[in-house]
């Protein structure tokens, strides 16, 4: 396991002190320097209802700096401790045999609030979560059904998004064949890809045209998947196996994996372009910037941030968080899409929102 702690900083401009010889009642009055910290650090802890809780992280196998979900959900947690004041720390798991023991050392370490980071250590927090009800569970991309009184779901309807990237893709393709692909076929993952097919199939219906999409199959809910989030490498061959067939433009939903789609869009010279996932990836990924037309945004900050505040107001639940483009939960960050097709895009994001377009 990989521990790394949150440190919280606190500046404090401090006046400077004099002693002051007054007349008033026969006493002299001093301003000293203790006194004004004395005053800034009341002032400041009055502002921060979060001071004495423990939040504290847990990843999957991605780890805190994979420019995506996890990376995300570590801002979540910086936001808290900086509006809040909590005190936040992590441990990132190397492999699934750390979710467990990292679940246990939070708990022993006495964590007000523990955020689980995706689907995969859904097992591992039920049972942390019913051994241990006076603590609260969040856990990102999974709910539990029974509900867990301790324990909320943080889910993220990013079907929506993904059909308007499906929408958004096949009005950009030159060659007429699209692709996507994911880390491991869970519903985290697939749901991504699903509403990108069905994205493409809708602009198909709409303008009569005949985009191909690679990699999945809206009826038999299946398609291609690295069976990681982890190898650069496999991202790099899955993306240049769908190039090879033609698509031009990739929607890789596989964290660090599609690190490597993007470098193999980078090295193919503009000929193929990425979406990226979860975040704005010509933010997060600097170095192959140029190589993404666009973004699904998954808000898990957002939603990590409204779990800990519950926890600080007191608040125990077993009720999801679900993040929806209504809610602005999820959404589309534009990076090089013509304005006309943006505008229809939106539009469509418009009628997802107000329900007059069903998926």
């Amino acid at each position: 396991m990989i521990k790394r702690k949150g440190l919280k900083s606190a500046a404090l401009a401090i006046a400077a002190f004099s002693l002051i010889a007054g007349a008033c009642g026969g006493s002299d009055s001093t301003v000293t320097e203790e006194t004004v910290t004395e005053e800034t650090t009341a002032e400041t802890t009055a502002a921060l209802p979060g001071e004495g809780i423990l939040a504290c992280q847990v990843t999957d196998t991605g780890g805190v700096d994979d420019k995506g979900f996890n990376q995300i959900s570590y801002k979540g947690m910086q936001d808290a401790e900086a509006t809040l004041g909590v005190t936040i720390d992590l441990l990132e798991s190397a492999s699934d045999a750390d979710y467990a023991p990292n679940l246990q050392n939070f708990a022993d370490k006495g964590c007000n609030i523990i955020v689980t980071v995706g689907f995969l250590l859904g097992d591992a927090t039920k049972a942390a979560a019913e051994a241990n009800p006076d603590k609260n569970y969040a856990i990102v991309d999974s709910a539990f059904d029974p509900p867990i009184a301790n324990a909320r779901g943080l889910v993220f309807s990013t079907d929506q998004p993904s059909f308007m990237a499906g929408y958004l893709a096949a009005g950009m393709t030159k060659t007429g064949v699209v692709g996507t692909f994911g880390g491991i076929n869970i519903p985290p993952v697939s749901i991504f890809m699903d509403g990108f097919a069905k994205g493409v199939a809708y602009y198909n219906a709409q303008k009569g045209t005949k985009v191909k999409v690679l990699g999945w199959d809206t009826e038999k809910k299946d398609g291609t998947f690295a069976g990681n989030f982890n190898s650069l490498d496999d991202g790099k061959n899955i993306a240049k196996s769908q190039a090879d067939e033609g698509a031009d433009i990739i929607f890789p939903v596989a964290g660090p994996v599609g690190l490597g789609s993007a470098q193999f869009a980078k090295e193919s010279g503009g000929k193929v372009k990425i979406i990226g996932v979860d975040v704005d990836m010509s933010i997060s990924n600097p170095d192959a910037a140029e190589v993404y037309i666009a973004s699904v945004l998954k808000n898990i900050d957002a939603a990590v941030l409204a779990a800990i505040t519950d926890t600080v107001n007191g608040v125990k639940t077993s009720d999801n968080y679900v993040g929806t483009l209504a809610n602005g939960g999820v959404g589309v960050a534009y990076t090089a899409v013509p304005a006309e097709l943006q505008a229809e895009v939106e539009a469509i994001g418009a009628g997802i929102a107000d329900g007059t377009i069903k998926i």
